[in-house]
């Protein structure tokens, strides 16, 4: 009877009861005093209670701005719209329809697309947590597959893989002038640290993952949901008819000429949404890459719409455009009591607070270099599981490591891959990801007793898996000399 009603948990009642941790916690520490110094900035860092006077003035001052000002909201609600439109208008279920094929290994094909998708999609920053996990829904409820195997495989190749891609990252340029800063005031050579620095074993993780994705998805999660959801409304052996060809091909058509304009106007000489300096980093183009995959996705969406018959005034496409309302409305919830979650957390400087003490005593073990490592890769997952900004956690844990593992004759871009494969390995199974209410509300969708527990039981598996997986691999190469990039 217990475990039942851990069951019915709501995710929005989770993240209540997770505020409440919160303040309870940041109480309690604020009475012994817990204070610590972050070292790359020499700030005194002290836990502040929400109960105190100050506390509850500023909840009660910022629990709207909380909300509004939670990070994935608007993306989420921009994005939303496009693929609305997209779906509503018929124009997603065309694609599956165009190309599914039926047969013996259609199930194990999405499988694979939708693992390298997730994996690639750290290139365009959150994208795929947004964008690909409810279509990996729709793709696998086509295939008779469960449509929630579709949003975990989704969700666990987009969080676990973060850190691993074949393409240069958004993070990857950060993570390296954090990882520079630190050996100057370390006094360390760097001469091997950039944004290509870990390119060599990223490269090669992003096949590992892959595969343990891929067989933990085959032999363990397939079997957790083996009753597939029926969908009576959509037939998608049906094949299309001429009408529905021809808005296709028309829809394609203005996304490819769509598509090519962004790239035009971004990597030409014309360069309107590069950087002021011509890069990319901070760029509209990479700021704005969800606006406009959103708005691709619209466009595509209308013109099949009208091209097709469905959609005959711009009344139809407001239509599309709140399609997603029962969705967001689901979301919306969660997401407001997550958002206050995150706001006092960082309010009260806990999570701040832990993560320095438990990597300034960890720091204190004096052991070989490579047990070192593994002892670092440990401690990066569990404080991921409290922290999740990778350069947050970096901007303290590398001033503090970087110097010890130096010391053992650990350079610099060791200690970073070190650290990529620990922040990457527990996104997928901790409650603080920015991105987990969005799970949990498309989970929603096709299971009405969802919780944070339902998530948990099916992602920990992989979680586990890619971080023993990963570890060994991180071992066979370092014991071999293999450069980690160049």
């Amino acid at each position: 009877m217990k475990n039942n009603r851990l069951h019915i948990i709501h995710p929005a009642t989770l993240f209540f009861l997770l505020t409440v941790m919160v303040v309870l916690v940041s109480w309690i520490l604020e009475i012994y005093g817990i204070c610590v110094i972050h070292p790359q900035t020499g700030e005194v860092i002290c836990v502040q209670s929400i109960i105190s006077h100050e506390g509850i003035r500023w909840l009660l001052r910022h629990i709207v701005t909380n909300f509004t000002g939670f990070a994935p909201l608007g993306m989420v609600i921009v994005t939303m719209f496009g693929i609305g439109v997209a779906e509503h208008s018929g124009f997603l279920q065309a694609c599956i329809r165009k190309g599914y094929h039926g047969g013996r290994n259609i199930q194990r094909k999405i499988l694979i697309w939708v693992i390298l998708l997730g994996l690639l999609s750290n290139v365009i920053g959150d994208a795929g947590y947004i964008i690909l996990v409810p279509i990996a829904a729709m793709l696998f409820q086509a295939a008779g597959l469960h449509p929630i195997a579709g949003i975990i495989t989704a969700y666990v190749s987009v969080a676990c893989g973060y850190s691993a891609n074949i393409i240069i990252s958004t993070m990857d340029p950060l993570i390296a002038r954090l990882s520079e800063e630190a050996a100057i005031a370390g006094g360390i050579s760097y001469n091997n640290v950039g944004p290509l620095s870990n390119y060599y074993f990223m490269s090669v993780s992003t096949i590992l993952i892959g595969i343990i994705i891929y067989v933990v998805a085959y032999r363990v999660l397939f079997k957790q949901l083996e009753n597939p959801i029926e969908n009576q409304s959509i037939d998608y052996n049906k094949p299309l008819s001429h009408k529905e060809r021809r808005a296709l091909f028309m829809a394609a058509l203005i996304g490819v000429i769509y598509f090519a304009i962004i790239l035009i106007s971004t990597f030409s000489s014309f360069g309107i949404l590069r950087g002021v300096g011509g890069n990319l980093m901070r760029s509209p183009f990479i700021m704005g890459i969800l606006f406009l995959l959103s708005l691709g996705a619209g466009l595509m969406g209308m013109v099949y719409g009208f091209t097709s018959g469905r959609y005959r005034s711009d009344v139809d496409v407001v239509q599309g455009l709140s399609h997603t309302v029962k969705l967001l409305g689901v979301y919306f919830i969660i997401a407001f009591f997550a958002a206050q979650m995150f706001a006092c957390l960082s309010y009260s400087g806990v999570d701040k607070c832990i993560a320095i003490w438990l990597t300034e005593h960890l720091s204190d073990i004096d052991v070989a270099a490579f047990p070192m490592l593994v002892i670092f890769i440990v401690l990066s997952a569990i404080i991921n599981l409290i922290m999740v900004s990778a350069t947050t956690k970096w901007g303290f844990m590398a001033f503090i490591f970087l110097p010890i593992l130096a010391e053992h004759g650990v350079s610099p871009e060791i200690a970073q891959c070190a650290f990529r494969i620990g922040d990457s390995s527990s996104n997928a199974i901790t409650p603080f990801l920015f991105y987990m209410p969005l799970a949990l509300a498309y989970m929603l969708q096709y299971d009405k007793r969802t919780t944070y527990f339902s998530l948990l039981r099916l992602t920990w598996p992989f979680a586990l898996t890619i971080f023993i997986g990963w570890i060994l691999l991180f071992s066979l190469w370092y014991w071999c000399n293999i450069p980690f990039g160049f």
